[in-house]
């Protein structure tokens, strides 16, 4: 996880946060537009996510309920004013995009693969999110219908040649997707955080909720080619996670899905 150096405090930081950054180093670790992100070096370490007004609302509720089954880390505060603001202890560790995993991929491939299993299996009575595949459903139709995907993908996004041809598939098989595990919804190597190799977290949960599996089996795949640079642990993940859970003809409707995404 990238992290630049600030030599200015940003102005806007609301004044119940501002303890935190007493005594403290502060770094810009965003890596999306969509929203900022702070490290503030102190104590164990905290991360600082800002973005529009309401936006953080979900992912402070499920990051909420991840720490509460132990799964991940303790929201500090959460405050919805001009903008959110979402403060969180620090995972201990790195992702799985470090080097030290990055050498050693079939252990990386079958500890993300296994994760993900324990995951899919943890009771998720309480989710705040409880039909997160009815709102996935709901965003890839509303984002085909106005045109609010990356168009630049075509031809051959995730599979498929035009948005025509992603979203005819989707619509015939989406009746599919079930609402029936806790997920991530975002499981990618830069969301896992290890330490030496002991799991400690997931970060970045603002896409959880009691869904379909294969979303997260999707990513997972999706991830591990993506930084490994070759599809040849994907047999090897669905093999660890286990294949009985694991329907390709359904990955490929979520595949369809996230052209949308």
């Amino acid at each position: 996880m990238k992290k630049t150096q600030l030599n200015t405090t940003p102005t806007d930081i609301p004044h119940p946060l501002q303890q935190f950054l007493t005594s403290a180093t502060l770094y810009d670790s965003s890596s999306s537009p969509a929203a900022k992100v702070y490290y503030i070096q102190k104590d164990n370490g905290y991360y600082l996510k800002t973005a529009e007004k309401t936006t953080l609302e979900k992912e402070a509720k499920m990051t909420e309920f991840f720490h509460s089954k132990g799964l991940g880390t303790e929201v500090l505060d959460y405050i919805s004013e001009e903008k959110d603001w979402l403060l969180t202890a620090a995972v201990i560790g790195n992702d799985c995009t470090c080097e030290k995993y990055l050498a050693e991929p079939e252990k990386l491939c079958d500890t993300v693969a296994e994760k993900l299993r324990k995951l899919h299996e943890t009771n998720y009575s309480g989710c705040p999110i409880p039909n997160r595949t009815e709102e996935y459903i709901a965003d890839v139709e509303n984002n085909y219908l106005t045109d609010n995907y990356d168009k630049t993908q075509f031809p051959d996004s995730f599979g498929y040649r035009s948005a025509k041809e992603a979203f005819d598939t989707f619509t015939s098989g989406k009746g599919a997707l079930k609402s029936d595990v806790l997920i991530h919804g975002d499981y990618c190597l830069p969301n896992i955080i290890l330490d030496n190799w002991t799991f400690s977290g997931f970060i970045d949960v603002g896409c959880g909720g009691i869904g379909d599996r294969h979303i997260d089996i999707f990513w997972g795949l999706w991830s591990l080619w993506y930084n490994l640079k070759t599809d040849k642990y994907c047999g090897r993940f669905l093999d660890a996670y286990g294949r009985d859970n694991a329907d390709r003809e359904v990955l490929k409707i979520v595949a369809a899905a996230e052209v949308f995404g």
